[in-house]
């Protein structure tokens, strides 16, 4: 589902969060704690103290999603810096910490724009 979404960035916000804050809870916290907007067109990624849960909260036309993923093993990759920004990643360093993997990836293909066609 969420390959198949238009976003324009990924927010992941930085140390834990406590997960058993609601829709509102955490478009609160977009707007307040990150001075961002919730209904932009973006994801934001949300993780418990154990880094083993997820939420990630988005705005779509007329309503929020809300996606949850717990692990049943292993922990998220997840920076512990409490009062940190949120850190702004691409969608392809959303999928390497939905698998399991560091953000940076030093054995990865760089990201290349095509201009034209050979």
């Amino acid at each position: 589902m969420l390959s198949q979404i238009h976003v324009d960035q990924v927010y992941l916000a930085c140390g834990s969060t406590d997960l058993r804050k609601s829709i509102d809870g955490l478009a609160a916290l977009v707007k307040e704690g990150f001075n961002l907007d919730p209904f932009s067109l973006c994801l934001f990624v949300f993780c418990n103290r154990q880094r083993d849960k997820l939420k990630i909260l988005q705005w779509e036309h007329n309503g929020f999603w809300l996606y949850y993923r717990r692990l049943e093993r292993g922990r998220f990759q997840w920076s512990t810096e409490a009062n940190a920004p949120a850190m702004k990643i691409g969608r392809r360093e959303l999928r390497w910490l939905l698998d399991g993997l560091p953000l940076e990836q030093k054995h990865a293909h760089p990201e290349v724009t095509a201009r034209t066609i050979l």
